[in-house]
């Protein structure tokens, strides 16, 4: 921010921002040396939890991430190391690097602690109307966005134009938009006759039929009150979970949106307790494919098929989700 901004702000506004990080320091514990009962402080979660979205993790990229000390950090994993909660390993060819990664204890250690910060927002939550739960998102969006220059620029992968995106669950209307523009984008970019529209309409109708929140979900990206994105997670069996109808608009396109909804997909099968994730696609879609071999899945099978009123070629993905020793 440019000093001769600074110079301007009114102290009545000072105090404010001052009063608001008392009050959400002391709801969300951030004080307390044992978090959430937890036995970690805060800054021990955050570590536990980047650690948790990364298949190989540096400490010089955690630090950059966080904004932690490194003699802090390296203290912190040396603790975790102890205690059997992350293992290290050489990095590639470079003796001098190390790659970090959560052992099954340490996910074990970690599950609850999620299951907790998801109790604690669904308590801050509950007591509102769906409005107010909506101001509230919306806000903090907002105060993400236009204070973004605090974070440290690897703690905002997609960038200060994605910082705006909030992900919601679904709420009336949204499965007409999910039809609708898989109808309208898949016509215009892939030819796709109206076909396709209609396996969309049974899909998110099935969902909403079927809904059983304790393993299925969907994602609505938006921002400034404007759908952006999508992806659901259906069950397809007691342990295996299927994605589907990832959606990314065009004018989102670039941020890393795609990728973050196929992160929280993943994060929520593995908190729901589904050993494996399983999706089909088609082979033209090569954006979200770069994005599901970005993410671990492995191609299982591909089979042609004329649908939609084209020859595709069907491909069959899984994503292993057990934890790695």
């Amino acid at each position: 921010m440019p000093a001769r901004a600074r110079t301007t702000v009114a102290p009545a506004d000072i105090d404010a921002v001052r009063r608001f990080n008392r009050f959400h320091t002391r709801a969300v514990g951030a004080l307390d040396e044992d978090l959430l009962d937890s036995g970690f402080s805060l800054t021990q979660v955050r570590v536990l939890y980047e650690l948790a979205q990364r298949a190989d993790a540096v400490a010089s990229q955690l630090g950059n991430t966080l904004g932690i000390d490194s003699g802090y950090l390296s203290r912190i994993l040396k603790g975790f190391r102890r205690n059997g909660l992350i293992a290290v390993r050489r990095a590639g060819d470079d003796r001098r690097r190390h790659a970090l990664a959560l052992t099954a204890q340490g996910r074990r250690a970690l599950a609850p602690l999620q299951a907790a910060a998801r109790d604690q927002a669904r308590r801050w939550l509950a007591p509102l109307s769906p409005h107010e739960r909506q101001s509230v998102v919306q806000a903090m969006a907002t105060l993400h966005r236009l204070l973004g220059h605090l974070e440290p620029e690897a703690a905002s992968p997609t960038g200060p134009a994605a910082a705006a995106v909030v992900l919601r669950g679904h709420r009336p209307g949204d499965m007409g938009w999910v039809v609708q523009r898989h109808g309208v984008l898949y016509a215009r970019e892939y030819g796709w006759d109206p076909r396709f529209e209609a396996m969309v309409a049974g899909i998110v109708a099935r969902f909403i039929e079927r809904f059983d929140a304790s393993g299925e979900r969907c994602w609505i990206a938006e921002r400034d009150g404007e759908p952006l994105g999508s992806v659901f997670v259906v069950r397809h069996s007691r342990k295996v979970a299927q994605l589907r109808l990832l959606l990314v608009e065009p004018s989102a396109r670039g941020l890393g949106l795609g990728r973050t909804l196929v992160r929280e997909a993943i994060r929520f099968a593995r908190e729901a307790g589904y050993r494996r994730m399983v999706l089909w696609t088609n082979d033209v879609l090569d954006a979200a494919r770069h994005i599901y071999l970005q993410e671990g899945f492995v191609l299982t099978r591909s089979e042609p098929h004329h649908s939609f009123g084209h020859a595709l070629v069907g491909q069959y993905w899984s994503l292993d989700l057990t934890p790695r020793a």
